[in-house]
Order: C-alpha cells, then structure tokens, then sequence
C-alpha cells in the first residue's frame, strides 16, 4: 500500500482534476442502490433466500470525526457509501449465484481470475454428471 501516500507533484492539483469523475459517479451508486433493492426485496423471498443485512456492508461513520474537515467528512461519508454498496451488492449477487447457478468458471492458465470464496464448492467447470445432479435437486 506504499502507492497511497508515495509523494506525487502537484499532488492537490491532480486531487481536484480527478474530483469530478469520482463525483459523477454517485448518481449511479444511487441508481444501482434503488434497483438492488428492489431486486433484492422481491426475488430473495420467491427464491427462500433470507434477506442480506445493508447495515453489515455499509457504514458510514468517520464523519463523525472531529478532527477531519468538512470536505473531508464529506469524502469519507461517499467513500464508506460507495464501497459500502458495491460490497453490498457483491454479496446479493453472490447469492443469487450460488441459487441460479454453482458452476466454476473455467481455469484458464496464463490468465487470472480471483473466484469468491463462496464459489469454492460450485461444480466444476464442464462436469455435466454434477451439473445433472445439481439440477434436479433445484426442481
């Protein structure tokens, strides 16, 4: 992690030039925010899935901070939103996964590919006998 505070030239400057390409992206996060939920509201209870806990994926708090500025505790509040709901969202779609699906995906040598944790007991790749099994379990 030594990238994050290695000294960079003008280094404000490139703060500000890049601040309206992080900020533009908020009005996403709030559209993916709305449309995860109504997705994750309906469809978990049709499936029997229980429902996955927001305030364990997002926390916002180091606002609270008093030694931090206004801009800041502004930062960290998007910050903890925004990686926060991108956390939050991984997990819906990992158990929508894990339900829909449970194959690995193929292991392509030469390229990398960091697989989540949950999919280390899907079917592998290409094994139609367990794929077979797996399926008529679903029914």
């Amino acid at each position: 992690m030594d990238y994050i505070r290695k000294p960079l030239p003008f280094r404000r400057i490139r703060q500000t030039l890049s601040a309206p390409f992080i900020y533009s992206v908020f009005l996403g996060f709030i559209c993916l925010d709305v449309l995860l939920e109504l997705y994750h509201r309906t469809s978990f209870p049709l499936y029997g899935l229980p429902y996955v806990k927001r305030r364990d994926y997002i926390r916002i708090d180091r606002h609270r901070l008093k030694y931090l500025s206004i801009r800041q505790k502004f930062n960290c509040a998007y910050c903890g939103y925004a990686n926060g709901l991108i956390a939050y969202a991984q997990e819906i779609a990992g158990r929508t996964e894990q339900y829909w699906c449970g194959i690995k995906h193929k292991n392509d040598p030469g390229r990398l590919f960091y697989a989540p944790d949950y999919q280390k007991d899907f079917i592998p790749y290409g094994d139609e006998e367990k794929y077979r099994d797996f399926a008529k379990k679903k029914r």
